[in-house]
């Protein structure tokens, strides 16, 4: 799932190559129209939300933990605060 800015050919065939269907709304000045599913699409608004909740927490937009390990304990810390909110 992607934005409209992502349209392009390489991407499409580089998706498709993986064996995944491209939700990418097609760019306006494009001439060929792709198929788009509007309720999966939509469903990409709810996980633009997730993560601009999880960046208000501090340390997860900023990156202080230096592994990946102890980032992904910010990270799931962080969504359990906002799960039980």
């Amino acid at each position: 799932m992607a934005d409209a800015a992502y349209d392009a050919g390489p991407l499409r065939q580089a998706i498709a190559d993986k064996g995944a269907v491209a939700v990418i709304p097609t760019n306006p000045t494009r001439t060929r129209r792709h198929p788009l599913d509007k309720h999966l699409y939509g469903e990409r608004h709810l996980i633009e939300c997730c993560f601009s909740k999880l960046k208000q927490f501090r340390r997860v937009a900023t990156r202080y933990e230096k592994t990946a390990r102890n980032y992904l304990s910010v990270v799931t810390l962080a969504a359990t605060i906002l799960w039980l909110r």
